[in-house]
């Protein structure tokens, strides 16, 4: 697990260090840019080190083996979600606002890493262990978990429902606290004009602003800001039907 972290983040660091150089036309990288031929995205050769890497260390023996195929899987799964945004909208977005999500998404990834490589995991075959009365209350509190992980996505904390996996103690506050503006929770539960959903847009609209913006200066210091599209407008007189 040590491993496929630390494989995990520096490949994410070292692509995003080459396609930064190809895009400013520096460095070994600067005439890697050709307007034929086919785009092999490094989305998949990480999905092929992805696979291979699952496969080997599922089911090899052999501790060595079994770290380099955890090395394989850093490698293609930070390879895979490098391109996340790409993925997801099925269009090259990679240097487009929507880029974005695949900084946050990598983000996100690495803390699960990192708090998997600490040892936090709300279950384990221990909590299973001891008779039928531990296992009942195994049982019981892992489903109270599960309810309150519900409740944190309906109201649009998904970032909460991630977290919690690890940190059963985010999911209680997620689940507690007020809902995200326009989550399902929000729509279905708070009356319009009433004190919850004034609270609730009042407190997501200065979260956003004091962390959005600090992790928007961040991800764009670490991944390349975007570029922001420039609208042309057609000159007058020179519409034509298509």
């Amino acid at each position: 697990m040590i491993l496929l972290f630390a494989a995990f983040v520096v490949t994410f660091l070292v692509t995003r260090g080459i396609t930064r150089l190809i895009r400013s036309g520096k460095g070994p990288f600067k005439d890697n840019v050709t307007d034929s031929g086919v785009h092999v995205h490094h989305a998949v050769p990480g999905l092929i080190l992805l696979l291979v890497g699952s496969v080997v260390t599922t089911g090899a023996a052999t501790p060595a083996i079994r770290c380099l195929g955890g090395i394989a899987v850093g490698v293609g799964a930070s390879l895979v979600l490098d391109e996340f945004a790409l993925i997801l909208h099925l269009e090259d977005v990679y240097w487009a606002n929507e880029g974005r999500a695949s900084v946050q998404t990598v983000a996100l990834a690495t803390v699960c890493l990192a708090l998997a490589v600490l040892g936090f995991a709300p279950v384990t075959g221990a909590d299973f262990e001891g008779g039928p009365v531990v296992v009942i209350v195994a049982v019981v509190v892992l489903a109270v978990f599960l309810w309150l992980s519900w409740i944190c996505a309906m109201k649009g904390k998904y970032r909460v429902v991630l977290f919690g996996i690890f940190l059963p103690v985010v999911t209680v506050a997620g689940a507690i606290r007020l809902a995200r503006p326009g989550s399902p929770w929000f729509v279905k539960r708070y009356a319009g004009g009433s004190r919850k959903q004034r609270v609730a847009i009042e407190r997501a609209a200065r979260s956003d602003q004091i962390w959005g913006r600090r992790w928007l200066r961040f991800a764009d210091a670490i991944a390349g800001a975007p570029t922001q599209p420039v609208e042309v407008s057609p000159p007058a007189g020179d519409v034509r039907e298509r």
